[in-house]
């Protein structure tokens, strides 16, 4: 029997010339790789069911593809069962209170996180052992700020997330303050807060070293350079990313006329790019390459494309495993 097919189904004979302009760095990071090695190297040891507290990493796709492995992913540590099987970290950090809990349930925890949380959390910790208030610059409900915020007791820390946020700033009068930041701000937003904050607290001590991460940074100032140069830019990342969403809003402020944050190719609205002739293109720290590859793959049906990448780093920096998971790789 013969199929009738739509002729929509079929590319154009003669496809508009694009340009795609790939970012790079893009994609993984290093916190992100061992987050993830970790849930797969517990499930290779252990077998399923591994248990993730939050998601691993903020993408859907990664989250997916290791739950149909036998990852199971909650919460909070109270809807897991009495278990013997490991319970895992995300890379997002955890407050203080959830390793505790861990402890007390005799879990096999691990933890993911990555390890520059791990850094401004020491960060927070000794300020907090010094005396002094902490400001923490991010944005309210992310896991990674309410990991970092967990980390001391009580109104030891204060969130501000906007440069009008330090006006009505009311830290405690008899304590110095210190300041620390999420690791997947915009460069640029927080720069303009930390001026503020040093502004009206001239003493405020800083950080010794950066706390936004270098992937951050580093895929920012990729798009910085790609966006002018682009009629519209895709960033390859879930909604609930932090840093991929920063991303979208720097090709944004760069001047791009069109910037987009789609999970996959699938979620794209092809009314927007009919009529472009070069594209931007990267992904956030959290998105695997194979859905930046599905988004070219999808512009190739539709138009001539001519693939060109754009670098303004080179990345070396790797996180080796959880130690527990070091230390059993080894038996």
């Amino acid at each position: 029997m013969p199929v009738c097919v739509s002729p929509a189904s079929f590319p154009p004979a003669d496809k508009p010339p694009l340009d795609v302009l790939i970012c790079a760095p893009r994609g993984f990071c290093a916190g992100v790789v061992r987050a993830i090695d970790a849930v797969e190297k517990a499930l290779a040891l252990y077998g399923p069911p591994v248990y993730v507290r939050h998601e691993i990493v903020h993408n859907k796709y990664v989250v997916e593809s290791l739950r149909r492995k036998g990852a199971v992913f909650v919460d909070e540590l109270d809807e897991i069962p009495d278990t013997t099987a490991p319970v895992i970290f995300s890379a997002h950090g955890v407050p203080k209170s959830v390793p505790r809990e861990a402890v007390t349930r005799r879990f096999f925890a691990i933890d993911a996180t990555c390890p520059l949380v791990t850094k401004v959390h020491r960060e927070a910790e000794v300020h907090h052992k010094r005396s002094r208030h902490v400001v923490l610059v991010g944005h309210a409900g992310h896991p990674e700020v309410v990991g970092t915020m967990g980390q001391l007791p009580e109104g030891a820390i204060s969130l501000i997330e906007t440069i009008a946020d330090v006006a009505r700033l009311l830290p405690p009068a008899d304590q110095e303050l210190a300041y620390v930041t999420q690791t997947t701000l915009s460069v640029d937003d927080t720069a303009g807060i930390v001026a503020a904050l040093k502004a009206r607290f001239p003493d405020i001590v800083s950080p010794h070293k950066e706390d936004i991460c270098y992937a951050t940074t580093n895929r920012q100032e990729a798009v910085k350079r790609v966006a002018p140069q682009v009629d519209a830019m895709i960033v390859v990342g879930s909604p609930n990313s932090s840093n991929s969403q920063r991303l979208r809003e720097v090709a944004e402020r760069a001047g791009c006329p069109v910037s987009r944050l789609v999970l996959r190719a699938e979620d794209i609205d092809w009314s927007l790019f009919g009529d472009i002739r070069r594209l931007g293109l990267t992904a956030g720290a959290s998105a695997p390459e194979i859905l930046v590859e599905e988004i070219i793959d999808a512009f190739a049906l539709r138009f001539d494309v001519r693939v060109e990448t754009v670098s303004t780093a080179d990345e070396s920096v790797f996180f080796p495993l959880p130690r527990d998971l070091r230390e059993q790789a080894t038996v």
